[in-house]
């Protein structure tokens, strides 16, 4: 039970979930007509820091096929 806590498909969908709550709040952050600039870069910094490590893991659990 405690290796499914742990594991690198559990943490990949954690990853996901936490970058569609991002992309939520970027959208919705950029309905306010009076935007703070920094607030917006650092979501954005974030959001695109979990898309490399989605992607990291993701290669890590299906690697690529060898020619």
């Amino acid at each position: 039970m405690d290796d499914n806590l742990h594991s690198p498909q559990r943490r990949l969908i954690e990853l996901r979930m936490e970058h569609a709550d991002l992309d939520s709040l970027i959208d919705l952050a950029g309905d306010d007509a009076p935007r703070d600039e920094l607030m917006m870069r650092r979501l954005k910094k974030r959001r695109l820091a979990l898309r490399d490590q989605i992607s990291k893991l993701e290669a890590q659990l299906d690697p690529p096929e060898p020619a």
